[in-house]
């Protein structure tokens, strides 16, 4: 009974919101009908539907297409950072080719006039050589210690392990600022660690060193490889940007890479971190506090 009810009800609600009305405008003097319309509630609900469609997608070509979408909380802020440093790079190449085209010029010009003294060399292309030399140079105290410390070191038989890692005294930047999703798990072959982090966050070196490796790999994207002076390798998988190339010096905590989802293994925007000590990989976990 109670199924018939409802069936009934069914048919009442369709019938009603497909029923037409009318509406029509009269000459108030003549009472004749001037115009009229007619429009059930379905009908008015469609063609409201499809205008309130029609709208959001116009809405949303207009946001994409033009620069409206450079107002938009956040995209702007990626975009502008993004070509802040390559300008960046960009005046710094410029300003270092002037200093070098402008040596070459007092050089030529002191060659014509005569006023360069003979035999006398002038490095041009000083302002294009890398000081890799970050050490903080030390005083007479400090290497009478050193000198000291090494002689008595020389008989110390823990320095021959070969699998002793020089963790001590050491401090290891977090390479971004991010959760932990995928633990350092060896038996899997997972030789490091996942950080989640948001889109084309700065990715920093770990600790000074040189750049040994720079590419694009089908499975983890863009990857950036930094060799250290105290035997470590860091790893940094998955990159949307790589900020250096082959070569270059970095310092610890420079920003070196933009975080990505590049590569066939990435599920999502996310940093995949990896420690190497002399050939054998380690858990950053155990030096990074992330």
């Amino acid at each position: 009974m109670a199924k018939k009810y409802h069936k009934k009800d069914f048919q009442s609600f369709w019938h009603s919101i497909r029923l037409k009305y009318k509406l029509s405008l009269f000459n108030e003097g003549t009472l004749e009908e001037i115009w009229s319309f007619r429009m059930s509630q379905l009908s008015a609900f469609s063609v409201l539907f499809t205008f309130a469609l029609i709208l959001v997608a116009l809405t949303a070509f207009i946001i994409v297409k033009t620069p409206i979408r450079n107002y938009l909380p956040g995209y702007l802020d990626v975009e502008v950072r993004k070509e802040i440093m390559q300008n960046a790079l960009r005046a710094d190449s410029l300003e270092m080719l002037i200093d070098i085209q402008t040596r070459y010029l007092d050089n030529v010009t002191s060659i014509l006039t005569g006023t360069m003294p003979v035999d006398s060399i002038r490095d041009i292309d000083s302002m294009a050589i890398i000081n890799a030399n970050y050490e903080i140079t030390r005083s007479e105290a400090e290497k009478e210690f050193i000198r000291n410390f090494e002689e008595e070191e020389k008989y110390n038989l823990t320095s021959l392990n070969p699998n002793q890692t020089p963790s001590n005294a050491i401090f290891f930047y977090k390479p971004v600022n991010g959760i932990i999703s995928s633990h350092y798990e060896a038996d899997i072959r997972h030789y490091g660690v996942d950080l989640v982090a948001a889109d084309k966050e700065s990715v920093l070196a770990t600790l000074e060193g040189t750049v040994i490796f720079t590419g694009y790999d089908p499975q983890y994207g863009n990857v950036i490889q930094v060799q250290h002076k105290n035997g470590f390798i860091s790893i940094y998988k998955h990159n949307e940007l790589l900020l250096k190339k082959m070569g270059d010096q970095v310092t610890a905590g420079e920003a070196i890479a933009m975080l990505g989802n590049t590569g066939s293994l990435s599920t999502g925007p996310h940093l995949h971190f990896e420690l190497w000590f002399r050939g054998n990989p380690v858990n950053p976990e155990e030096y990074i506090s992330f």
